[in-house]
Parts: structure tokens; C-alpha cells; sequence
């Protein structure tokens, strides 16, 4: 395809996109005059937050103070759950009731705040998230510190990853490669809430990746605290694991800033499974009340062992989850990377509730990879081969978007739309060692331009109504350079054939309505309906299609796989009296190319049509100040619905999970217990589309903590898997032998001792 063609594409998805800003700006204007001609509307004013919010999320969270439609309009900026909905008829000391729409209308939305990031006797954050209903996780790396941990919402299995979209406040982290987000990398007490919102809904908002549901890590920033504070901590804990956490924040007139670090290092619980990693993000800010505006920077480096998995076939008497459960297949193999962010925006008020917000940044990744095949006899089969991979992918972004909020026609309304523009590069170089020529080099660039509006209204005091599309347009270059004398070739012969280059170019399109009523204080239903989409990533394309024939000599790639879709329906309903609270949903979606890794063959497709269905719930009740229960549970299907394996399973979905929850305040904050249990039924594994293999077993595990605070200093000791539960989350099965698989366990019973003090 000629550049000038591309050109010209690009030209025309621009101009597509901005469509959707023009309109806009006199809806604002006109918006902002209704307000002042209807003072006397008896429906009041849709609410007016701070303007930085927006910067850190585009869709308000759902807080636990429930779902009524009046509350006070905060006076200053702060946490969404320090709101207080007042009593119908109820003054608000002088301030007016106002409006507050709550997330994305109509969708099934979880608040985990700091106080419960902070509390929770999980060691990760993903083991926080997986306390949601209807989480899942599954880990390949022996679970030190939750590295490469995914994380599942609403059952993708092995691609739980690229069916997650993760967010930062409000923008995208996950990457157009298949590495996923690695929560681990992300510095556990820089985050001030984790807002999950669970199916397609979140695609109009954010965009690609969407299926499964967003994930929204809003971090502190320091603003509004005292002149200067500082928290630092350390801890040990097993395999010798140590580990260092320090953050420090300054407040001047309008000018703030704060840092947050971490490192850790860890032997791990298997052989080869050593991780040495630290972290850091820090924020400077400027915050008036007509304009913020703010720099972000962040770094991580990781060094971790891959040690493979453990070989189980009943067939020549071999079992190593029994007699070298922790022992290594690949004790060679590793994977380092290393990340580097800058993001920059600012937001700055048009009009009275009419807010324009810029911002944008630029992510660097570096990964290395050293795969060296298995230990000679340590298993049935013997590999001698080699690989490395170098890969550098960067990727720039701009995100404008206006946010107004405003009577319409004396209608509460809330309208946010915007274009989001994403820059991606990758080059990728595969060979047989580090520092020799590759057989393989990989140059991919995508180019993302979207246009969204979403647009939410009050129909009624008691009655909420959102709608929104989103259209995309994704542009692809795709090229492999093949070096035949390289000595992947000449050695191991371990080479497939040059790919076919790719240009492509296509347009998608998100769209999401929803709806929420509330009859009263105590009980209000929601419901929702929406479309999203996910894009093949650049691992997939390369990996797309057989590299062999029957007869194992080489076929040319052509990196192409189709989009997937998606189509889901929600409904459900919320419960808040006193001190009891309650949520809960059932939901169907079905996916069309459905897209697949093949691990027996080695490369992706695109599946028959898929289809998950289910139903989530969850639940709260404080008993007193000071003793708080939670519970929830979860149905989760995910099922081939065409095709030969029709009404099998997708592997790696448990039917069933389950949480719950204590935390009781012994004693004045000197001593706090933290409970949680987790509990999921069993899984096909991977590769077991026919479901004929045996399965991963269900289990469950019991986390405990006890802390205390005493002045300036803070101290907890930690018990997971209490029980010393010997499980694992994920195996693969044979394709040539039956009952033959490999898993990879994850530790029994460890402790982790922090101590710390505040300044």
C-alpha cells in the first residue's frame, strides 16, 4: 500500500473522528445557557467535580454509599466515597443537591479503595483484585510477588490478558504485544482506588481490548496533603524474599508532588524462579480552579527466572508435582524488561461545566528472553534447541476530550467525548543466542485514531439513561526480514519460512446504552446492552497460522487474523440498608473470531463462535464500627457454541468461584485482623478444547493478617495459603498422549513481616 494512500486513510479517519468533537462545542455553549435560563427547573444541576478528576478517570466509580440520586456537591476535591447521601428532605448545611452519575450507567462496577489496598493480607494486587466475584487468575511463574500474574474477568482463559483492558488513571496500559500488564510493576501503596467495571461497556470509553471488562488503577498524587509527608517500610518474608517501600509528598500553594518506589528481591519458590525487581512513579502537579495540570513519570526493571513446568504422565510412572514439586524443566530460561513512562496533560475550564482535557504521553518496553529448551533426562522428551528474543516497543499517544456537565432542556446531563490516538512500534529480533545475527527480525507499526461520545442524562429523579459509540479505525504494517544463515538455521534447524508482508487498514465500531432505576434509598435495578471489539496484537500476527506442513518443512506466514467481536447483555440490581450492602448481575456474551493460541501446533486462530454467560454477586455488612464481613460468589461459562467442539468448555474458566471476608478492629488500631478465603472450582486445561483430558483441580486458599499502627510507626505479619494448599492454576495437556500434561505449582503456606514508620 503507498504512503499516499495511507495518508490519505489516516486523513479520512481523522476527519471522521473529529466529527464527533464538533458538534460539541455548541452543545456546550448552548448547555451552559440553559443552566442560567432554568434556574428555577426544580430538577437540579448535574455535579460539578473537581477538574482534575477527569485527568485520572473518564467513567465516576461506583462508591459504596450506594445508589441514590441526590448527594452533596463536594466543596473541594476529594475521594469519591467520602460523599454522604442525604435522607430525602434532608438539608445539606447551605450546599444544593445536586446529580451524580454513577460510572457507566447500567454496568456492574467494584470500588477497592486504599484503606482496603492497604489491609488486605493479599501479598499482590492481583490476588486484591481476584477478591471481586467472579475474578480469576492464573499464574505461570511460581506466583513470587505476583509477577506476570493475569488476571481474568468473565472467563478468557489463556487470553485473559487481551481481553482485559488496564488503565492508569484513565488511560490505556495495555500494549499492542501480548506481554499483558504486569500489576507487579505497579507500586502497591501509590494507588488510591481500583475501579473494575465488568463487561463490554467500558469498549465506547476506552476502546480495544474491552470484552472482559476495564481495570482502573487511579493513583495518589499528593494533592491537598500536608507540607511534607514521607512513609518508608521494609519486610522479609519466605524464600528469602526482602522487600523496601518508600514515598514521599510536598505541598506548596498550588504546586504538588510526590514519589512512590519499590524493590524487591526473592529467591522464589522453585528452582530458577529468583526475581529482582523495583519500581518507582512520581507525580508533579499544579492545581487552580480554572486550570490543573500534570506530569507523570514512572520506571520499573525485572529480572525474573522462568522455571517451566512440571511433567505428570501416568503412562511411564511419572509425577514430578510429587517428587520435585519445586525442582525446574527449563533452569536456564529467563525474561527481563525493562519499562520507562512520561504522561502530561492538563485541564482547564471553558465555561461553567464545560471542561477541556488534554493529555498525552509516550511508553517505552524493552523485553529479553533466554528459552534454552529442557534439562536432559529431567523429563520424557529431550530439547537441545535455543532462542532469544529482543524486542523494543514504544508506543505514543494524545487523548483530547471535553467533558461537560450541564442541564439540557432542564435534563441532568452529563456528556464526555473525545479522539484518542495511539502510535505503536515494534522490533523484534528472534535468533538462537544472545549476541548472534537472528534468523528472524519483526517490524510492526499500528496506528489507532477513535472518535467516541458517551452521553449520560436524568430522565427522571430516580431514573438514570447512558448511551455511547465509539468508531476506530486500525492501521497495520507488518514486515519479517529472514536470515537463512543464522544459526537458528544452520544449527537447530529451527527456522520457519519468511512471512508475507501486511498492510492493512480497518474501521470498528463500540457502542454501549444503559439504564438504572432506583425506587428507593434501599433497592434500584440497572441493566445495559453493548458491542466491542479486540484487535489481533503483534505476537498474535506473527504467530498466526501453521510455520509447518505435515511434512515439518517450513510455511510462509502472512501475519493475518481477523478481528474479534463481541455482543453482551447485563442486567441486575443493588441493595443499600444501613450497614448491608449488595450487588448482583447476570450477564451473556457472544464472540465471534474469537482469537486462539494453539499450543500443540504453535500458532493462533481464529475460534468458532464462543459464548460466555453467568452471574456475579457480591456483598457487605458492617456490624460495627469496628467488625466489618464481605462475601460474593460467582457463576462463569465460557462455551464453544458452533464448530466441532460445540458446547465444550473454553479451558481455563472455573465454573464456580467464591470470597469472603472479616475485618475486625481489635483494638483501637493497635491490632487489626484481616481475613479473606478464595475458592474456585476446577478448570479444563489448557489445549483441552475436546475436554476430554483430566482437570486442573478445584481448591481454595485462606489468607490472614494481623497489624497495628502506634503513633508514627506500623507493623504486619502475614499467612498466605494458611491451609498450605498444594495447587496450581495452570497446565497444559498433551495433544499425542492421554493423561499426559504439565502444570506449574504455585507455594504452599508463606509469611511476609513488614515494619515502617511515617514522617
Amino acid at each position: 500500500m503507498s504512503p499516499l494512500r495511507l495518508a490519505a486513510q489516516r486523513r479520512r479517519a481523522c476527519l471522521l473522528a473529529s466529527t464527533f468533537l464538533i458538534p460539541v462545542f455548541s452543545l456546550g455553549i448552548s448547555a451552559a445557557s440553559a443552566q442560567q435560563t432554568a434556574s428555577s427547573n426544580p430538577l437540579p444541576p448535574i455535579e460539578i467535580t473537581s477538574p482534575g478528576d477527569e485527568n485520572r478517570t473518564r467513567a465516576k466509580p461506583v462508591t459504596d454509599d450506594g445508589s441514590g440520586s441526590r448527594r452533596v456537591a463536594p466543596r473541594v476535591a476529594q475521594p469519591a466515597n467520602t460523599n454522604v447521601a442525604p435522607a430525602p428532605g434532608a438539608t445539606t448545611g447551605g450546599a444544593p443537591a445536586v446529580r451524580q452519575f454513577n460510572g457507566i450507567v447500567g454496568a456492574a462496577t467494584t470500588v477497592i479503595t486504599a484503606d482496603e489496598i492497604r489491609n488486605s493480607p493479599a501479598l499482590t494486587v492481583q490476588e486484591i483484585i481476584a477478591q471481586t466475584p467472579g475474578v480469576q487468575l492464573t499464574s505461570l511463574y511460581g506466583g513470587v510477588n505476583g509477577v506476570k500474574t493475569s488476571v481474568d474477568l468473565r472467563g478468557f482463559g489463556a487470553f485473559a490478558t487481551s481481553n482485559s483492558l488496564v488503565l492508569s488513571n484513565g488511560r490505556r496500559l495495555n500494549d499492542v504485544d501480548m506481554a499483558g500488564v504486569d500489576f507487579s510493576t505497579i507500586p502497591r501503596e501509590s494507588i488510591e482506588r481500583i475501579e473494575i467495571t465488568k463487561g463490554n461497556s467500558g469498549a465506547v470509553l476506552y476502546g480495544d481490548n474491552a470484552v472482559g471488562g476495564v481495570i482502573n488503577i487511579v493513583l495518589k498524587n499528593g494533592v491537598g496533603g500536608p507540607p511534607v509527608a514521607m512513609r518508608a517500610e521494609a519486610g522479609v518474608g519466605s524464600f528469602n524474599s526482602r522487600l523496601a517501600n518508600v514515598s514521599v509528598t510536598t505541598n506548596s500553594g498550588p504546586w504538588s508532588t510526590s514519589f512512590y518506589g519499590n524493590a524487591i528481591k526473592s529467591d522464589g519458590y522453585r528452582v530458577n524462579n529468583a526475581l529482582d525487581q523495583r519500581n518507582g512513579v512520581g507525580n508533579l502537579n499544579y492545581t487552580t480552579p480554572g486550570l490543573t495540570a500534570f506530569l507523570t513519570l514512572s520506571g520499573d526493571d525485572q529480572k525474573l527466572g522462568f522455571p517451566g513446568g512440571r511433567i505428570v504422565d501416568p503412562s511411564i510412572g511419572v509425577n514430578e508435582l510429587v517428587t520435585d514439586r519445586r525442582g525446574a524443566a527449563t533452569p536456564f530460561d529467563y525474561g527481563n524488561q525493562q519499562g520507562a513512562n512520561a504522561t502530561a496533560g492538563f485541564t482547564k475550564t471553558l465555561l461553567n461545566g464545560v471542561d477541556l482535557i488534554v493529555d498525552g504521553g509516550v511508553r517505552d518496553k524493552k523485553t529479553q528472553g533466554g528459552f534454552f529448551g529442557t534439562v536432559p533426562f529431567a523429563s520424557p522428551f529431550i530439547s537441545f534447541s535455543s532462542t532469544y528474543n529482543d524486542a523494543a516497543l514504544q508506543t505514543w499517544s494524545i487523548t483530547p476530550r471535553l467533558s461537560i456537565k450541564n442541564s439540557m432542556f432542564g435534563i441532568p446531563s452529563q456528556i464526555l467525548t473525545g479522539i484518542d490516538y495511539y502510535d505503536a512500534t515494534l522490533h523484534q529480533e528472534r535468533g538462537a543466542f544472545k549476541g548472534v545475527p537472528p534468523s528472524h527480525t519483526y517490524d510492526l507499526s499500528q496506528q489507532t485514531l477513535a472518535g467516541y461520545w458517551q452521553h449520560t442524562v436524568g430522565l427522571l429523579s430516580t431514573t438514570d439513561f447512558s448511551y455511547g459509540a465509539r468508531i476506530q479505525n486500525t492501521s497495520l504494517s507488518a514486515r519479517d526480514q529472514y536470515n537463512p544463515n543464522a544459526p537458528a538455521c544452520a544449527l537447530f534447524f529451527n527456522c520457519s519460512a519468511q512471512a508475507f508482508p501486511l498492510d492493512s487498514n480497518e474501521t470498528q465500531y463500540a457502542l454501549n446504552v444503559g439504564a438504572e432505576h432506583r425506587f428507593n434509598n434501599v433497592f434500584s435495578v440497572f441493566g445495559r446492552a453493548a458491542r466491542a471489539f479486540r484487535t489481533p496484537d503483534v505476537d498474535e500476527r506473527v504467530s498466526s497460522g501453521p510455520a509447518f506442513d505435515a511434512n515439518f518443512l517450513p510455511i510462509p506466514g502472512d501475519f493475518k487474523l481477523k478481528t474479534q467481536t463481541s455482543h453482551d447483555i447485563e442486567a441486575g440490581f443493588r441493595i443499600k440498608s444501613g450497614g448491608f450492602q449488595m450487588q448482583s448481575s447476570i450477564y451473556t456474551m457472544d464472540l465471534e473470531n474469537e482469537i486462539h493460541f494453539i499450543p500443540a501446533l504453535f500458532f493462533n486462530v481464529n475460534l468458532d463462535p464462543t459464548r460466555r454467560y453467568g452471574s456475579e454477586t457480591s456483598a457487605s455488612l458492617r456490624l460495627s464500627d469496628s467488625l466489618l464481613l464481605r462475601g460474593g460468589g460467582a457463576y462463569t461459562r465460557a462455551v464453544f457454541r458452533e464448530g466441532p467442539f460445540t458446547g465444550n468448555d473454553v479451558p481455563l474458566v472455573s465454573r464456580y468461584t467464591a470470597m469472603g471476608g472479616v475485618t475486625w478492629n481489635i483494638w483501637q488500631n493497635y491490632l487489626v485482623l484481616d481475613a479473606t478465603l478464595r475458592a474456585w472450582s476446577e478448570r479444563f486445561m489448557d489445549n483441552d478444547q475436546a475436554n476430554t483430558q483430566r482437570r486442573i483441580p478445584a481448591d481454595a486458599t485462606v489468607d490472614l493478617k494481623l497489624s497495628g499502627a502506634y503513633e508514627h510507626f506500623f507493623w504486619s505479619v502475614g499467612v498466605n495459603n494458611l491451609l498450605n494448599a498444594l495447587y496450581y492454576d495452570y497446565a497444559i495437556a498433551s495433544t499425542f498422549t492421554p493423561g499426559r500434561f504439565s502444570a506449574y505449582p504455585l507455594p504452599g503456606r508463606t509469611y511476609m513481616v513488614k515494619a515502617g514508620a511515617t514522617f
